[in-house]
């Protein structure tokens, strides 16, 4: 069992540790032929060795405060993992918990259909090499089951069951899943094959942080770190077809498969500089060790996240003064060297127009042009991916072009996002090189 308590709220902090204990349990786990036989075998005759098993990302949601108690009832999340693997352990937190919570049951199926699990794919989750039952998560801590014995194949759905038997207080929460969590009647339904004791739904993850795997020949996980268009904010529910979901899909067709698993650490309207309430979460740098660096395998990080900030006009100075460009770019210089100091590479990447939309002011399109050029030409970043580039209508470049625009002029629909996951080039992404960034248009002001 893995508790893990953090210190205070307002700062996240990594829970990289536990990497290093599941490397050493995993590392030598054979995948393939009979180890025992090796030494009779004719000298002459070529072994192939088991690849090794590297414990890494395979989904994951950033958290936040503020949701609705929950008081003797089973609930029951839907997770899309980007890359299979075996020995999967389902990560709990109460970081964002005012109170202790006790939990009942831990259980993950494969997703039949709706709440309906596969039968006989039920495997309960232990802490420790005990029974869940009765475990208490201190409020501001993690935790992390016992890897359980099942594999788990890239694009399929799992349900993880979570059993909670008191009153949980207010909850730690996702609050825009894009995805559909079912709700039971009294009592521990985590073992349920249908949902016919999951009577109310609703759109929020509770308490789930991750889910990770043992993946053979896995070479890392990749983080992406954003807002509301990164949490897939108007994509089709149940679609997975927020750009990181497609990120990953495009990761898998490329010939012999993905070896990275893509991890979604978006928060709707988080802002990169500042805290936004319990609802939003605390800011992208504050939550940066723990949504990005304490990633099991972390190997890389894509941040789009800004215009939140941009968008209410709120720098670090509060009420002493607005927002600057250079707040911004200090920001991501933080990102950047908080990610090398911890051997991540550190991608940035434009953000997209915003033209049209509630928020949009000429102020902050000319802060947005300022720092979508100072990405493409600074060279801060490990590479920079154009988002804006590929999402701008060419004849209004301070809007989305129709085709990807949801409607509210802020953010893409699911044409809006494949084409965001199309302008990621995936050897920059996987190689660590870095490629120059696009020109920018011209009459675009010049970083000083």
């Amino acid at each position: 069992m893995m508790v893990r308590r953090t210190e205070g709220k307002a700062r996240a902090l990594p829970i990289v540790a536990f990497l290093l204990v599941v490397a050493s349990v995993f590392a030598t786990a054979a995948l393939s032929g009979r180890s025992g036989d090796q030494d009779a075998r004719p000298a002459h005759r070529k072994v192939r060795a088991a690849r090794p098993q590297t414990r890494v990302g395979a989904w994951s949601a950033a958290l936040a405060g503020g949701g609705t108690a929950v008081v003797d009832r089973t609930i029951r999340m839907v997770v899309h993992p980007t890359i299979g693997g075996a020995a999967i352990r389902v990560r709990l937190s109460n970081r964002y918990g005012a109170k202790p919570v006790k939990i009942g049951a831990v259980d993950v199926a494969l997703q039949k259909s709706g709440g309906d699990a596969v039968p006989g794919t039920h495997h309960a989750a232990t802490f420790g090499g005990t029974a869940v039952r009765g475990t208490t998560l201190p409020a501001g801590a993690d935790i992390a089951t016992d890897p359980l014995p099942m594999s788990v194949t890239a694009d399929q759905n799992l349900l993880v069951s979570v059993y909670f038997p008191g009153n949980t207080g207010p909850t730690p929460r996702h609050w825009l899943a894009s995805e559909i969590t079912y709700c039971s009647t009294p009592g521990n339904h985590s073992a349920d094959d249908t949902a016919a004791a999951y009577p109310v739904t609703d759109g929020v993850w509770y308490y789930l942080d991750g889910l990770d795997v043992a993946a053979a020949g896995a070479r890392g996980t990749l983080v992406a770190l954003g807002d509301s268009i990164t949490d897939g904010a108007r994509s089709t529910v149940s679609g997975n077809t927020r750009w990181p979901d497609l990120l990953a899909a495009r990761l898998r067709e490329r010939p012999g498969g993905s070896p990275y698993g893509v991890v979604n650490a978006g928060l709707s309207g988080n802002r990169l500089l500042t805290d936004n309430g319990t609802r939003y979460g605390v800011s992208g740098l504050h939550r940066f060790g723990h949504d990005v660096l304490g990633q099991p395998g972390v190997s890389a990080v894509i941040v789009l996240e800004g215009i939140n900030d941009i968008s209410v006009n709120r720098g670090p100075r509060g009420p002493r003064g607005p927002l600057a460009a250079r707040d911004l770019i200090n920001g991501y210089r933080t990102l950047i060297g908080r990610a090398h100091a911890a051997g991540v590479r550190i991608y940035g990447a434009t953000l997209l127009p915003y033209g049209g939309s509630l928020p949009y002011t000429a102020a902050g399109e000319a802060i947005r042009t300022y720092v979508n050029h100072w990405m493409r030409t600074s060279g801060a970043f490990d590479g920079v991916f154009d988002l804006d580039a590929a999402t701008r209508d060419p004849a209004d470049p301070h809007r989305l072009a129709p085709a990807y625009d949801s409607g509210d002029h802020l953010h893409p629909k699911d044409a809006g996002y494949r084409a965001m996951a199309a302008a990621i080039d995936l050897d920059t992404l996987t190689s660590g090189s870095s490629a120059p960034g696009r020109l920018p248009p011209p009459g675009t002001p010049r970083a000083g």
